[in-house]
Formats: C-alpha cells, structure tokens, sequence
C-alpha cells in the first residue's frame, strides 16, 4: 500500500483485525468455528448460518456447477482419506476411499435460501473452504478498507492468493512463480481492481514407488489431480479466483479452456506438469496486462 494513501496504516490495523474474526469463523481446524459448528450438526439438523456466509456457500454451489464439480467443498472426507488433513500422506486402502467417496458430493448438502440454513443428506459429510475461504477473507478486507476511502492497495494472502484495489502507474506488478521452481517466475502481471490466485502441489505431496501424489484431489475421482503442475487465475473477486485455481487445477485446460471462453473476464494461466509443454493462457480481462510469460 503506498505510504502516501490516505487512512491506509488505520485501514490496514482494521483489516488484521478482519482476518482473525473471519479465520475464527471458517477454519475446520478450530471446534469453536461456525463451520465446525455446522459439520457437527447439519447431519442432524437444518443449522441456521450467517448471512454472508450462507451467500459464500451459495456462491460454492453454483461454482461447484459451473466447473461440472471440479471445485467441491465436501471434498473433506478425501483430503483425509489421502492423510493430507495433518499433512502425513498415504494411499488410502480401496474400501476406504470408495466410502469417503460416498460422502463428497454438493448433491449431499441442501442450502435453504428462504431460511438461511444448510443440512447434510448423511452423517459423515463436511464442508471445507479452505480452497476458497483466503480470496474471500481478500475480498472482504478489500471492501472494508475501500469503504474507509482507500483507492490504492495490494492484499496479499501469501503466495496463493492476491487481490488488488486500484493500480496505480497501469497497474500493480505481481509475480507467478513457477510452481516446481521457487526461484524462478511463469509470468509477470500488471493487476488493476481485479484478483488473483495460484493454485498447484509443489510442496504439499508424498512419493510412494517412485510415484509423485499432490495433496489438490479431484473430487470426482477421490484422487489427486494430474497433467497440470499449476494454474493462475485473474477475475473479478478474490473468492472467485481462489477457487477457478483450484477447478483449473483438476480440470486441466479443457476446463479452463471452456470456462472462460462461456465467463468473460476471467484469465486462466496453465502450466501443465509436463515440462516439455508450454504454459497456456485462456480467457482475458480488461486492465490485466502479461508483461512475461516464460515458455521454458
């Protein structure tokens, strides 16, 4: 945030405060949170749920649609399944994974948008928005800091995920690294008023026989993607972004291909786990400019 922007170290304290409310409230790994609350209970009961994140729930079905179920938030049973819950990976014996199978699915959860509640079809489904929950902390920093006059700012949630308001001197300049390269850089972008997020399994994974397993799972299969070794994705809201990189992730460039040629405004940046393949681009948005892209 540049120094000179009116209110912004105050706008900023406030937004701290904004994360740690909001990670108290969506977090799986703490059984005081709402969404604890809710896996606990949904089975049995139709559980009331706070506005704004009912409407986040709302926006995780019609995604899990629009990706033909790519991007899944009951994915949870999976990603334990798999041992990437506590970060110790395993293959999963046959029967259990084909039960934890059994209870993915968004078919499985039922949001009542007259009410304001969610209920769970069985015992044993969960809901996780791990894979979209740090773009919408993003967004909802970004319209609170924007409301105390900031015009100007990039919000980053780690490497992962980056939402930029303004964009001053055409644009804030991020960088995408290559997701088996640390060191080295995909693409360099010029962001305005737009969000960003990478999506890939350079860090979570095991290696079982000489065979490499990324902790990103596709929830259709229940097990770990392949073909692509990382995506980046630009769109309009930070939520949004967070999980198409994910979807990208599962569904490779024919999905990335086909969502953005039906979604305008949303990039999609792949870089496919072969490395003699180059990195594909799809889609575009307005105020978006690729200064580089690496093909190496």
């Amino acid at each position: 945030m540049p120094q000179s922007e009116p209110g912004g170290i105050a706008a900023a304290s406030k937004a701290l405060d904004e994360i740690e409310r909001l990670e108290a409230q969506l977090t799986v790994y703490r059984d005081s949170s709402e969404v604890s609350y809710i896996n606990r209970n949904a089975a049995e009961v139709a559980v009331a749920v706070e506005p704004r994140l009912f409407e986040l729930l709302l926006l995780s079905q019609k995604l899990h649609r629009e990706t033909g179920g790519a991007f899944d938030i009951t994915a949870s049973p999976l990603i334990r399944c798999w041992g990437f819950f506590h970060r110790a990976g395993r293959i999963p014996d046959p029967r259990e994974l084909d039960l934890a199978r059994q209870r993915v699915g968004m078919s499985q959860v039922s949001l009542d948008a007259a009410d304001r509640t969610v209920r769970f079809a069985k015992h044993g489904v969960e809901i996780n928005l791990g894979s979209i929950g740090k773009g919408y902390a993003l967004d909802r920093v970004s319209a609170n800091m924007q409301r105390r006059g900031v015009r100007n700012a990039l919000l980053s949630g780690g490497s992962s995920s980056v939402v930029a308001v303004g964009g001053r001197d055409g644009g804030w300049v991020v960088g995408v690294r290559h997701p088996r390269n640390a060191g080295a850089r995909v693409a360099t972008l010029r962001l305005k008023d737009a969000a960003m997020a990478t999506s890939g399994a350079g860090e979570q994974y095991f290696v079982s026989e000489g065979k490499r397993y990324g902790h990103v799972l596709d929830p259709r299969s229940g097990t770990p993607a392949r073909g692509t070794a990382g995506v980046t994705v630009v769109a309009s809201s930070g939520a949004v972004a967070d999980a198409l990189s994910t979807a990208f992730f599962v569904g490779g460039c024919e999905l990335a291909n086909a969502y953005c040629r039906n979604h305008p405004g949303v990039m999609a940046l792949v870089v496919p786990e072969n490395p003699s393949e180059r990195p594909q681009v799809f889609g575009s948005r307005a105020g978006l400019v690729i200064e580089s892209l690496s093909i190496e």
